[in-house]
């Protein structure tokens, strides 16, 4: 096997991994993709480590190991799945090893695949359900609708401008508790409570903490308990956010 081609692997594997794990995929599922990934490529042996802020990968008869870094995580499952029926294309020498390079790099440089408005109506139509569900009660759907609307439009916008992790999450449900004080004052609302559950459901961290859950069962102990501190985290910072507002009225 030529030095260029074990290259490719490594890149490969690399950018798969990386992709996966940027996007919220599971550990088992990531380390899964590069073994089937550097098998099918005709490497036999392929060590790797892996966790949520980092890879190492190395692969028989190359002389060093090979890192790649994660500087950031979010949630697009879209391109998880993408990356997986890019390896199974792989897997039945449907695409070549520079063709799964170069798809990679084209998933990698995308944009998000939903605009922010159909995001904002999926958040506001999330919080009016979920807190029907939740609570059994239509009353304060309109209210829900709307506040959690505008909380995740703040979340959005502090995230991606700011960039300070947990800092969003904090500020977004500050202004929700605002919002749903305001709501059940002008009578937009009835119940307080309700109009908050609603409100802060798009925040909540629910496929950090169902990876989280699934890497401790598949034995990986490192990334399992990082990503439940992480969510652990976010969801201080959620209550943190309400408990201010509660302070205040």
């Amino acid at each position: 096997m030529g030095f260029d081609k074990q290259t490719h692997i490594l890149n490969a594997c690399l950018q798969a991994g990386r992709i996966l794990i940027e996007n919220g995929s599971e550990m088992a599922r990531v380390i899964d993709t590069m073994q089937r990934i550097a098998f099918n490529a005709g490497v036999k042996n392929a060590q790797m480590f892996v966790t949520v802020t980092g890879i190492v990968i190395s692969i028989d008869n190359h002389p060093n190991a090979q890192v790649a870094s994660i500087d950031h995580r979010t949630i697009d499952l879209d391109k998880v799945a993408r990356v997986n029926e890019l390896s199974r294309k792989f897997a039945q020498r449907e695409i070549d090893l520079p063709e799964l390079v170069r798809l990679l790099d084209r998933i990698d440089n995308e944009t998000a695949t939903f605009p922010f408005w159909i995001r904002f109506l999926a958040a506001a139509m999330l919080s009016a359900v979920l807190l029907i569900i939740f609570t059994h009660e239509y009353v304060d759907a309109p209210a829900g609708f709307v506040v959690g609307g505008i909380g995740f439009a703040i979340f959005y916008f502090l995230n991606h401008k700011f960039k300070v992790q947990f800092l969003s999450e904090f500020f977004a449900s500050f202004i929700i508790g605002i919002l749903a004080a305001i709501a059940v004052k002008i009578g937009l609302g009835v119940h307080f409570d309700n109009i908050i559950i609603g409100g802060i459901m798009p925040l909540v961290p629910g496929v950090p903490i169902t990876n989280a859950v699934r890497d401790l069962v598949s034995g990986n102990l490192i990334s399992g308990p990082a990503r439940a501190f992480e969510a652990l985290i976010s969801a201080v910072a959620i209550a943190g956010g309400i408990v201010c507002v509660l302070n205040f009225i």
